[in-house]
């Protein structure tokens, strides 16, 4: 008897293990290669549970903080509040990566979902008066002297965190703010997703072949397998992603579907449909600066530049005025040359915006004998990708072996182990190079799966990094050929990437890039250098046919071109750069009153954007490289009042660039030993000025960016 009880219950057993439903990877550490998110395992369905759990954790974790007998310390408050939230932080950082480099309609409704909830759970935690206190108390203890300056750092960070989110501010003030968080964060998604929606929704089909004069073979490869995806077999089709509008406009002989592309492109977001992104905009602009009022700023620019290497709008303001002195007149002279080609050509128009890229690279050709399909074919994305990985090597010693095994969330994904000069490991990083179409929102980015720390046990925890990229991808047999700007995007985000892996901090938030905006992109922008040296080219650029290395006479070509057509590059940078301040300085000089922030609600975008661009001067030719309807950056992207930043780190990048040059070796191995020690390592531990001050002995000269962009000699 009991025999048989003991097999009917082993059997109920058995099947009720078998019509249970698997476990939720994100409940537990990943038990994985090197701890990487399984993404063989993980399902939509377990998202929205993980981060109700982890939210659930993070609070009882909070409480434990609030609730100890024991008076406020470092250790049993700051530290344990920066340990806290673990398992919330690891199903945040793969659904949030997912939801940009491969996103579908159900991620997308998940955002939608969880977002508010996501905010009001850290607004509890922001607006926790004990919890407060207890920092409080650690800030102002001034009986311990024996902070490093790591942990300084972070008393001062979490203070100035909780008093920037409001803390002191009394209770209906705070019950607003909760409000405006909520809608900020609601509303920011929505703004990425009509971009989006417009960007997947466009298509420019081709069904006559003479359409195509002028276009590269590889071009016309790919549009041919992009319309056989979407069911155009037979046809081409070309879309407002940027790997397919760029180089049409640079190619493409027939003005009128130059004109239809680019005007696609720059309407996302203003059609008047259902994505329409102008009163989104009002919104986010009115409610970011309802928001800083109520923090005691006058602008939303002046609540963010406080934490920056800039602080003020005034000092932005200072930069961006300057390079426009010198961009906009060499602009004017280059708008000049290309009317003149117009007009050689027997042509009586007018040039336009999308016109730019069409006779920039005639006038390219006719100077420098310089057509950059000639150059695509040694820029294959693997080849560029294993140069970048022989710099790296040259300057850090590191080395990079790929991992067939390690679980990838899509196919195209590559996973590598990151090992050091000794052969000691490092971190893992993805690479995630090509476009997908309506799956991957546009342009270029790094971030981390799990960022370096030393854990609450000591352990010294690996970065798991990822790099996104949106190149076109092999299509009918050929392979991926990248253009100039892909290849220099491409060493971009992997100075990104090195920032995180090499990071040797000891507290999470301080880590990798949790640095301030205008210095963030010092790491990635210095790399950009390296990718058209002589000595580097002839590491990577092989002909995908022949094997052959570039020829001195190409990269003689490439050297003179540096900075052809910079006036219009830095020109629609800038633009953008401002326009960006103008948006988020309204009711310090656009003669609107704080004191009503509603009325901004119905401003008229377009206009306002127009009158902007007018104040400056901007030529009609150049528009700002984005216009606010799919300026992402800004109102989806983190970097309000921050776009400013690729050229303040500009300054940086390339002062510490002449470091290396200045020693007559651009892999110099003292000066690359002092850039990872100082700033790659240092992750936000210390004010970014002292540590770049530490490595290159003096404060940057700005004269390097004019140089660097052929303004002054």
């Amino acid at each position: 008897m009991r025999k048989v009880i003991f097999t009917l219950s082993t059997l109920i057993i058995m099947l009720s293990s078998c019509n249970s439903k698997p476990e939720n990877p994100f409940f537990a550490a990943f038990d994985s290669p090197n701890g990487v998110p399984p993404f063989d395992q993980i399902k939509n369905e377990h998202y929205m549970p993980a981060f109700e759990e982890g939210m659930k954790r993070h609070n009882a974790e909070v409480e434990a903080i609030i609730n100890s007998t024991d008076a406020p310390t470092f250790e049993n408050t700051i530290v344990a509040l920066d340990n806290s939230g673990e398992m919330l932080t690891r199903v945040s950082s793969v659904f949030f990566a997912l939801n940009s480099a491969e996103t579908n309609d159900t991620i997308q409704q998940i955002a939608k979902d969880i977002i508010p909830k996501r905010t009001e759970h850290f607004d509890n935690i922001n607006f926790n008066e004990k919890l407060f206190e207890r920092i409080k108390a650690v800030y102002e203890d001034n009986s311990r002297t024996d902070y490093t300056p790591e942990q300084k750092m972070l008393i001062e960070k979490y203070y100035k965190r909780y008093v920037r989110a409001g803390i002191l501010l009394d209770k209906e003030k705070q019950d607003r703010l909760r409000e405006i968080n909520k809608e900020l964060g609601s509303l920011t998604l929505k703004f990425g997703q009509n971009v989006l929606a417009e960007t997947k929704n466009f298509e420019l089909i081709i069904d006559n072949e003479k359409d195509l004069a002028g276009l590269p073979e590889s071009l016309i490869a790919f549009a041919a397998q992009t319309a056989k995806e979407r069911g155009k077999e037979g046809k081409w089709v070309f879309t407002t992603s940027k790997p397919s509008w760029e180089p049409f406009l640079q190619y493409a002989d027939n003005r009128d579907l130059r004109e239809k592309l680019y005007k696609a492109m720059y309407n996302r977001g203003n059609n008047g449909n259902e994505y329409d992104n102008k009163a989104i905009i009002a919104q986010l602009v009115s409610l970011r600066l309802e928001k800083a009022n109520l923090l005691g700023y006058a602008t939303h620019a002046d609540y963010v530049l406080e934490e920056t290497m800039a602080k003020t709008p005034d000092a932005v303001m200072g930069l961006l005025n300057n390079l426009w002195q010198y961009a906009l007149p060499q602009a004017k002279k280059e708008a000049a040359e290309l009317q003149a080609m117009v007009k050689k050509e027997g042509k009586n128009f007018q040039l336009e915006s999308w016109d730019w890229w069409y006779y920039a690279e005639k006038l390219r050709k006719e100077k420098y004998a310089l057509d950059e399909s000639e150059i695509a074919p040694y820029f294959e994305a693997n080849n560029v990708r294993d140069g970048l990985f022989t710099v790296v090597n040259k300057l850090y010693g590191l080395q990079f072996k790929q991992r067939q095994d390690m679980p990838v969330y899509q196919e195209d994904v590559q996973a590598f182990d990151v090992l050091d000069a000794d052969g000691s490991f490092i971190g893992t990083i993805y690479l995630d190079p090509f476009a997908r179409d309506g799956r991957k929102r546009n342009g270029a980015w790094m971030g981390s799966f799990r960022k370096q720390q030393v854990d609450a046990e000591g352990n010294f925890v690996h970065p798991v990094i990822y790099n996104v990229g949106n190149y076109n991808p092999p299509a009918e047999g050929k392979p991926a050929l990248l253009t100039i700007d892909q290849v220099e995007t491409m060493f971009h985000e992997f100075g990104h990437g090195l920032h995180g892996l090499l990071s040797k901090c000891t507290y999470y938030s301080l880590s990798g890039t949790a640095v301030s905006r205008d210095f963030v992109e010092l790491p990635s922008q210095v790399m950009e250098h390296w990718a058209m040296e002589p000595e580097v080219l002839k590491m990577y650029a092989k002909h995908y046919e022949t094997g052959a290395v570039i020829p001195d006479e190409l990269i003689a070509k490439l050297q003179n071109t540096s900075n052809f057509n910079q006036g219009f590059r830095t020109t629609e940078l800038v633009a953008a750069a401002i326009l960006d301040m103008k948006w988020h300085t309204i009711g310090a000089n656009q003669g609107v009153d704080p004191r009503f922030p509603e009325g901004i609600r119905n401003v008229d975008v377009e206009k306002f954007e127009a009158n902007a661009m007018k104040e400056i001067g901007l030529i009609d030719e150049i528009i700002p490289r984005y216009r606010s309807t799919y300026f992402t950056h800004i109102f989806d992207g983190g970097y309000s009042s921050g776009y400013y930043s690729y050229l303040w780190s500009e300054v940086l990048d390339a002062d510490a660039y002449q470091a290396f040059v200045e020693t007559g070796n651009i892999f110099d191995q003292k000066t690359a030993k002092s850039f990872r020690e100082n700033v790659l390592s240092k992750g936000g531990t210390e004010d970014p000025m002292e540590l770049y001050k530490r490595f290159r002995g003096s404060e940057p000269n700005p004269v390097y960016l004019l140089k660097n962009r052929g303004f002054v000699k």
